[in-house]
């Protein structure tokens, strides 16, 4: 069984992938595999504000709303 995030069931990510807004491949990459790349995982451990459009590489993307 492939773990978790510890913030996946409260990010914004798992929201828009459940919407269909968002790729299952980054999920699969970032949320199950190697969240200590993610972007949104490295500013949530330092408490850092981040928009819930900010990809897990880091990237603005305007289409997620």
């Amino acid at each position: 069984m492939k773990k978790e995030c510890k913030w996946y069931q409260v990010c914004p990510m798992k929201r828009f992938f459940q919407q269909g807004k968002l790729d299952k491949k980054f999920v699969d990459t970032y949320c199950f595999n190697d969240w200590k790349s993610c972007k949104r995982f490295q500013l949530e451990e330092q408490n850092i504000p981040h928009p819930d459009n900010l990809r897990q590489n880091g990237i603005i993307d305007e289409k997620l709303k």
